[in-house]
């Protein structure tokens, strides 16, 4: 078994996102990688400059935080012999550990831009090295920059931040203060390819929560009467939970409830409504047990925006 632990640098349209393309907001210009071992050991490296085909002028962003100038692009191989290589080098029954959950989907993203045949499985499970030092280290849901972590375990700063292969290098680093059962029982599932039916939907079993990966839908509504998306099962015991607080929206593309299982007590539901780039919909959704306080804080959350809405519909009433 290997970690590969990866960091990928990327360029955005120098000319605002109005001009970008937009099957490829990002392109990607640098990849950075170290292979781990089962002792956390580091055994390899992989470090690739590559040659940009579309944003071939750096964004000011870009050109802000990494240490790459065009000049440095220039006569390199472009993603396609870059990114092969790369998969080469990988091996088979990788596990890919990232620091955060954007560099995966990006670098699917390219793959796709460019015509390659995706070489990752269905779905795929990857390390957010980020996710798991905020679960060990910190509160959970807190996530921090990659510099703050090396700060904290008092890890040697020797080269800067922002490029790939130093990147990928402190995360490895980072890895030697977390156990594999730490990391091997906090996996993310990627979310750049969803189900396309029910037969292909994402069932996560987590030591504290349950995830939820659902089949599209043409639209929000479709999706919430959806009896799998509406169920609320135990996350520990699988058993139904009655709903105490049915289905509201939080705001924005969250959904909550809350449901009591007569074995574990409170359960509180999460669904986040996603959208894809053909216009469907997919759900994310999480189930966790909560204490008593968490569980009123629900049941208040929803009486302040039942009233939110009742105040509105007065006001506009008057108005008119």
């Amino acid at each position: 078994m290997n970690y590969i632990v990866l960091d990928l640098e990327w360029n955005q349209c120098p000319e605002g996102k109005e001009k970008e393309e937009h099957l490829l907001p990002f392109e990607i210009i640098e990849i950075g990688a170290v292979k781990v071992n089962e002792k956390h050991e580091i055994t390899d490296h992989f470090h690739e400059i590559i040659r940009p085909v579309v944003y071939r002028t750096l964004h000011r962003m870009t050109r802000e935080i990494i240490s790459l100038e065009e000049k440095d692009l220039a006569g390199k191989r472009t993603f396609p012999q870059a990114s092969a290589a790369f998969m080469e080098w990988c091996g088979e029954d990788a596990l890919f550990c990232t620091w955060g959950p954007g560099d995966l989907m990006e670098l699917q993203r390219n793959f796709a831009w460019h015509h390659m045949e995706n070489p990752f499985p269905f779905p795929l499970f990857y390390y957010d090295i980020q996710k798991i030092f905020s679960i060990v280290y910190e509160d959970r849901k807190t996530r921090r920059g990659l510099e703050f972590a090396v700060d904290y375990l008092q890890i040697p700063k020797l080269t800067p931040f922002h490029n790939a292969y130093d990147d990928a290098l402190y995360t490895a680093k980072i890895m030697e203060y977390l156990t594999d059962e730490q990391i091997l029982s906090n996996s993310s599932v990627d979310y750049y390819r969803t189900p396309q039916n029910r037969r292909q939907e994402i069932h996560i079993q987590y030591p504290t929560y349950y995830k939820f990966v659902s089949k599209p839908f043409s639209s929000k509504t479709e999706a919430l009467k959806d009896r799998v998306v509406s169920s609320t099962r135990c996350c520990l015991c699988r058993k139904n939970a009655r709903k105490k607080v049915r289905w509201f929206s939080g705001g924005g593309r969250n959904y909550f409830c809350l449901a009591w299982c007569d074995t574990h007590g409170w359960l509180k539901g999460k669904a986040r409504i996603r959208q894809h780039t053909d216009g469907t919909y997919y759900v994310v959704k999480t189930l966790k047990l909560v204490g008593d306080e968490e569980a009123y804080s629900i049941r208040e959350k929803q009486e302040v925006l039942r009233l939110k809405r009742r105040l509105k519909r007065t006001f506009h009433t008057r108005e008119k």
